[in-house]
């Protein structure tokens, strides 16, 4: 499985910002994907995943109400919608996909990773 990030950006504070991750295989209907961000010297912190159906999905509590993932499985695309966007979401965001593991939120429980796309927040 390959993944590719794209559509990061500089938004001003309070402004949008959606991220797409495409996927490469015939298998993106069985995966669950997820989002992560890091800035420089600090761990890489779960944002948002989302089941293989797109029924489910979890989110990181800094992104709550204000972040929404979403997939399009005949696409092979996953979304990272952003919205009321703060200079503490300025950081590189990564998309990740797993077929099966027990957690969600930890990067252990992603086994394929994309590059990161730079979303830079101004206040």
């Amino acid at each position: 499985v390959q993944l590719q990030a794209f559509g990061g950006g500089l938004v001003q504070a309070g402004g949008s910002l959606r991220l797409s991750c495409a996927a490469s295989g015939h298998t993106f209907s069985r995966l669950r994907m997820g989002w992560f961000r890091q800035i420089p010297g600090k761990e890489r912190e779960f944002v948002a995943a989302i089941s293989w159906s797109g029924t489910s999905t979890d989110y990181g509590d800094s992104v709550k109400g204000r972040f929404t993932i979403s997939r399009d499985n005949a696409k092979n695309t996953v979304w990272l919608q952003m919205n009321t966007l703060k200079p503490e979401d300025t950081a590189v965001y990564y998309c990740a996909a797993t077929y099966y593991s027990r957690g969600w939120s930890d990067v252990r429980d992603y086994k394929y990773w994309g590059q990161g796309t730079l979303v830079t927040v101004s206040s």
